[in-house]
C-alpha cells in the first residue's frame, strides 16, 4: 500500500512539475503575442489560412505547406471577417497585400492574437514532446533538464507565438521521430499508425518536414547495422527483424503521404477550377537545375503530390541559391558554410553552450550507454545542421529550430550520465543560468545573442533579418516617439511597402525608400535635406 501511494505521490508531483513549467512557457507566449507588432511574414500566412478554409485556395502562398496556417486561421471563423479576393499578380506580392488589408481594419489586433495563441499551443506541445521523449529515453532528471532548455530558450519564446511554420515543423518533425522511435522499440499497429500520422503532419507544417523522409531511412539503416551486429540469436531472426522494419518504414510514407494530400482537400490543383497559380508551375521551375526541375514536373505529371506543394518546394530552392548572407559585420553575396554553427555559437545561452560541453564530455568518459536513444536524436540533429549549412539560405536561426528540437533533448540525456555530485550541482545551476539569461532579455528575445558575443544590444552588428529584426518592434517604435513627444521623424523600415505603418501603427514618421519599396510602387520621394530624428531598421542599416 505505502509503494502505491509513494508511485501516485510521486506521478502527481512530476504532473505538477511539467504543467508548471509549460504553464509558465504559455505566459510567456502569450505576453510575447501581446506586445511584439506584427512580424513581415504573418499577414500574409494568416491571410492565405483564412482563404484555404473559406475558398480552398493554396495558390496564395505555396512556398509553405497548409498545416500552421489553417490552424492559426481556425479561431479567425467564428469572426466576422471581410477578406480581399485574390488577384491574379505574383503569389507573393498577392498574398502580402491581401495580408496588409485583411489586417488592417480596426480588429487586427484581435485577429493577430488569436492567430498566435493558436501557434503558441504548438510552442507548448513541442516542449510537452521533449520532456516526454527525454523522460522515455534518458529518465526523469534527463526529462525535466531538457523541459527546462526548452521553456526558457529565448528562441523558442520569441518565435513561439509567431505565426510562422518554424515552431510548428520543429514540434511535428521530434513528433514523427519520437513516435518512430517507440514503434522500433516495441512495434504494434496503433505505434505504426501514429508514427505515419505525425510523418505526415511534419511534411504539412513546413517543407523542411520532408527531411523526415531521409532521416527515417537513415535510422533504418542504423537499426540494421546494429541488428546485423548483434551476436545474440540465429540469423533468421535478424533477416525477419529487418525485412518487418523495412515494411513498417513503407508504411509510415504511405500513411503520411495520406495525410499530406488530406491537407490539401485531396486536390491537385493549387486553386479552384477557373482560377490557375501564378505564374504556372513551369515557371517556378525555370531557375532549378535540371534535375530538380525534372523531378518536379515528372511528379507534377503523375499528379503524385499536390501542386501548390510542388510549387513550394521549388520556390524554396530557388530563394535559396539567390539570397545574400550577412554574418559578423560581412555581407556575402551567397550563403555561406559557416553561417549557422556560428548563429548557434551566438543565439544559444551561455548556460546552454555549458551543458552541450558537459554532455560531450559525458559521452567521451561514459560512451554511448543508450546507442539506438543517441542516434535517434543525433541524426536528425546532424542531417538537419549539415543540410541548412550546404544550403544558401542564411536568413536567421528560426529555420534551425529543429535543431533545437532535437538539441535539447540530446543534451540533456548526454549530460544526465553525470547526475552525481558536484556535476549534478553544475547542471542544476546551468539550468538556472539559462533560465536567468533568458528572462533577463525578455522583451528582446527575437534579438537574443548571449553575453559572450555582447547581448542583444550588439546582435545587429554580428547578423541581420529575423535574428535581428522582423519588424516586431513597431509597439516599442511608437512608446519610444510618445514618451519623447517626437513628432517629426524619418522612417527607413524593413516593412514598409507591406503595411503602412503611419496609419497602422500610429508611427507618425515619414517613410524612406527601402529593401522592400521596389515590390510594391510607388518609392517615396526623399528631399535633398532632412531634419529630426531618423529610425533605421536593422536590416536597412546592415545593407543586406
Amino acid at each position: 500500500m505505502g509503494t502505491w501511494k509513494e508511485a501516485i505521490s510521486k506521478r502527481w508531483f512530476v504532473n505538477t512539475c511539467v504543467a508548471a513549467l509549460l504553464a509558465i512557457l504559455f505566459a510567456e507566449l502569450l505576453l510575447t503575442a501581446s506586445r511584439d507588432s506584427m512580424s513581415v511574414d504573418e499577414g500574409n500566412h494568416i491571410y492565405s489560412g483564412y482563404m484555404m478554409w473559406k475558398r480552398a485556395d493554396f495558390g496564395l502562398n505555396p512556398e509553405h505547406p497548409p498545416l500552421v496556417k489553417l490552424l492559426a486561421a481556425l479561431p479567425l471563423l467564428a469572426m466576422d471577417l471581410k477578406a480581399p479576393e485574390p488577384g491574379s499578380v505574383y503569389y507573393k506580392l498577392d498574398a502580402y497585400l491581401g495580408g496588409r488589408e485583411f489586417l488592417s481594419g480596426a480588429n487586427k489586433g484581435v485577429i493577430l492574437f488569436r492567430a498566435r495563441v493558436m501557434v503558441s499551443l504548438l510552442a507548448v506541445l513541442l516542449a510537452a514532446l521533449v520532456f516526454a521523449a527525454t523522460r522515455e529515453m534518458f529518465g526523469l532528471g534527463a526529462g525535466f533538464l531538457a523541459l527546462v532548455l526548452a521553456v526558457f530558450d529565448p528562441n523558442l519564446v520569441g518565435f513561439g507565438s509567431l505565426v510562422t511554420t518554424d515552431v510548428g515543423v520543429s514540434c511535428f518533425l521530434l513528433a514523427s521521430i519520437y513516435c518512430f522511435y517507440r514503434y522500433v522499440k516495441a512495434p504494434s499497429l496503433p505505434r505504426l499508425l501514429l508514427a505515419g500520422l505525425t510523418t505526415g503532419l511534419a511534411l504539412t507544417a513546413k517543407h523542411n518536414g520532408m527531411f523526415v523522409v531521409p532521416i527515417q531511412v537513415l535510422l533504418v539503416l542504423s537499426e540494421f547495422i546494429r541488428n546485423w551486429a548483434s551476436k545474440s540469436g540465429p540469423r533468421g531472426n535478424q533477416w525477419r527483424a529487418s525485412a518487418r522494419l523495412a515494411g513498417a518504414l513503407v508504411a509510415v510514407f504511405a500513411i503520411s503521404l495520406g495525410v499530406l494530400w488530406s491537407m490539401y482537400g485531396f486536390r491537385y490543383s493549387a486553386r479552384e477550377k477557373g482560377f490557375a497559380l501564378t505564374p504556372p508551375l513551369p515557371v517556378f521551375t525555370t531557375p532549378l537545375k535540371p534535375y530538380e526541375a525534372g523531378a518536379i514536373l515528372t511528379l507534377a505529371r503523375w499528379k503524385a503530390v499536390p501542386e501548390s506543394y510542388l510549387a513550394g518546394a521549388a520556390d524554396v530552392r530557388t530563394v535559396g541559391e539567390h539570397y545574400p548572407s550577412f554574418i559578423l559585420g560581412a555581407i556575402h553575396r551567397h550563403g555561406v558554410w559557416f553561417y549557422f554553427p556560428i548563429v548557434l555559437t551566438i543565439k544559444c545561452t551561455e548556460a546552454l553552450l555549458a551543458l552541450m560541453l558537459i554532455a560531450a564530455v559525458a559521452v567521451v568518459v561514459r560512451g554511448l550507454y543508450r546507442t539506438r536513444e543517441f542516434l535517434f536524436l543525433f541524426v536528425p540533429l546532424a542531417f538537419i545542421l549539415a543540410i541548412a549549412m550546404a544550403a544558401h539560405l542564411n536568413t536567421g536561426v528560426r529555420h534551425i529550430m529543429p535543431v533545437y528540437a532535437f538539441l535539447w533533448p540530446l543534451t540533456a540525456g548526454a549530460a544526465s550520465t553525470l547526475l552525481r555530485g558536484r556535476w549534478a550541482i553544475a547542471m542544476v545551476v546551468a539550468a538556472l543560468l539559462h533560465a536567468t539569461s533568458s528572462l533577463a532579455t525578455f522583451n528582446s528575445h527575437i534579438a537574443y545573442a548571449n553575453a559572450f558575443w555582447g547581448g542583444p544590444d550588439n546582435v545587429h552588428n554580428l547578423l541581420t533579418d529575423s535574428n535581428a529584426d522582423w519588424g516586431q518592434q513597431l509597439y516599442a517604435v511608437k512608446d519610444y516617439l510618445e514618451e519623447h513627444r517626437i513628432r517629426k521623424c524619418w522612417f527607413a523600415y524593413i516593412g514598409e511597402g507591406i503595411p503602412t505603418h503611419a496609419s497602422y501603427w500610429g508611427i507618425p514618421c515619414t517613410p524612406m525608400p527601402n529593401l522592400d519599396g521596389p515590390m510594391i510602387p510607388p518609392m517615396p520621394v526623399i528631399p535633398a535635406e532632412i531634419d529630426g530624428p531618423v529610425l533605421i531598421s536593422a536590416d536597412e542599416l546592415s545593407g543586406y
